[in-house]
């Protein structure tokens, strides 16, 4: 079956302007077609333009040069409320700090999206927060604020919060970064497990080429340069390797 394209890149620069008046090049001529139900992997070095990548594929931030499509429609030509109404319905994302708000519990936490959303959506936002936390495997912690959860809990609750519209682009920045070996694989398997669920596409960025493998195509950005790599062999040697097959044996 042929897969959609859901979000396009062709030839994306992305420079700024340093102080003495030289250019730094961050972005250098991506071209990357994510589809609805992918799930593609970007790894690179710090520094290297992954966030960059990031928020422009998420619609926060605006090439300097190329286009970027969403659906078929040119961002750069839609307007900055369309553009918000379009990000917020369509993208969601996972960071690896979490970003949470403290003194709020889960449930708040997980509902605050869905308090900018209208009608029927708007009405029922607490009680769908709740059914996304279940899924999730926090029912039981659904009063509980950020400062009472682990870190494997709290990347959960970020992850409901950033499902709870059951976005159609899901991008994970580091979402591992902060968690040991076996939550961080437990995680990523949620991940995969809720994006398969609703055929959403995800996107993963990361520095660790072995949660990068996990992913369907897995690139690697270096000097803003974008280019597929194999990562499927680096990936079973290692501890999230196993983990991931021990899961697909059970």
């Amino acid at each position: 079956m042929e897969l959609v394209t859901l979000v396009a890149l062709d030839a994306v620069t992305k420079n700024v302007l340093l102080p003495d008046d030289s250019r730094l090049d961050i972005l250098r001529g991506i071209d990357l077609e994510v589809a609805a139900g992918d799930h593609v992997s970007i790894v690179g070095r710090s520094g290297s333009g992954k966030s960059t990548l990031l928020n422009i594929l998420g619609m926060l931030d605006a090439p300097s040069s190329g286009s970027v499509s969403f659906r078929g429609d040119l961002v750069q030509k839609m307007g900055p409320a369309k553009l918000d109404r379009l990000r917020g319905r369509n993208v969601g994302f996972v960071f690896q700090q979490f970003n949470l708000l403290a003194g709020r519990s889960a449930l708040e936490n997980v509902a605050m999206p869905l308090s900018y959303a209208k009608g029927r959506e708007y009405w029922s936002r607490n009680r769908t927060a709740a059914e996304m936390l279940d899924r999730v495997g926090l029912a039981h912690r659904i009063d509980s604020p950020p400062e009472q959860l682990s870190g494997g809990e709290q990347q959960r609750v970020a992850i409901a919060r950033a499902l709870v519209r059951r976005p159609a682009l899901i991008l994970a920045d580091e979402p591992t970064g902060a968690l040991d070996v076996e939550t961080g694989g437990a995680v990523m398997t949620l991940l995969d497990d809720i994006a398969s669920e609703a055929d959403a596409a995800l996107v993963t960025i990361t520095h660790d080429a072995h949660v990068a493998a996990r992913a369907r195509r897995h690139y690697r950005l270096d000097d803003g340069v974008l280019a597929p790599v194999e990562l499927d062999l680096a990936f079973r040697e290692t501890a999230l390797g196993a983990i991931a097959e021990a899961e697909a044996g059970s």
